[in-house]
């Protein structure tokens, strides 16, 4: 359910949905004024300067309070027809998201106030989302790399978390650990932009 409909912030919707567990809210945005950075099909006719300061306009301390940043390309025309190949049944990913929701709500169930891995502390964190050395030197690798701020390791760590829940694993492996690395698709976009030769 939508609360407070649509509100245009410049360059991102965002809406504030209501849940079972809480607010969620879900921001859009191009890449860039013109919408085709990054469009395998459509060029980009933005210089790289007013990339930069476009993307500048959503500042680094919001960017880390989102756990999940994803690029959505267009569909091919070819997909819509629904001749494609055919993806997962929604009733698997229901069952697989019920199975994961069981584990956290055991997981969380002498916690109150915490329903799942996206409510924990900075201590439920240290205690639910402990690393093997693989999985602790990648995660800092990618800190290192990216820059990652503490508020974006947390959220990684709250992400792979529940990326190995959905798997029904017990411990976050660096194959997690590196699928939540790549929903931080805006941290990784405020590297030092690359010059169009």
């Amino acid at each position: 359910m939508v609360a407070d409909g649509a509100k245009h912030a410049g360059i991102c919707f965002w809406k504030r949905l209501l849940s079972s567990q809480g607010d969620i809210a879900k921001g859009e945005r191009n890449g860039c004024p013109c919408g085709h950075f990054g469009d395998p099909l459509r060029a980009c006719r933005c210089e790289p300067a007013l990339v930069e300061r476009y993307r500048a306009r959503v500042s680094g301390p919001l960017l880390d309070r989102i756990d999940i940043h994803l690029p959505i390309p267009a569909v091919p025309a070819g997909d819509l027809s629904g001749n494609g190949a055919p993806g997962e049944k929604s009733a698997a990913i229901r069952a697989r998201v019920e199975a994961a929701r069981g584990l956290q709500r055991e997981r969380f169930v002498a916690q109150p106030g915490i329903h799942s891995n996206a409510h924990m502390t900075p201590r439920e964190v240290r205690r639910y989302c402990l690393l093997a050395q693989p999985a602790e030197t990648l995660l800092r690798q990618a800190i290192a790399k990216l820059g990652l701020s503490a508020r974006a390791y947390s959220r990684v760590l709250k992400v792979a978390r529940t990326i190995a829940d959905l798997a029904g694993v017990p411990e976050i492996t660096p194959v997690h650990v590196s699928e939540a690395i790549q929903y931080r698709v805006l941290d990784r976009a405020r590297l030092p932009p690359v010059i169009r030769a």
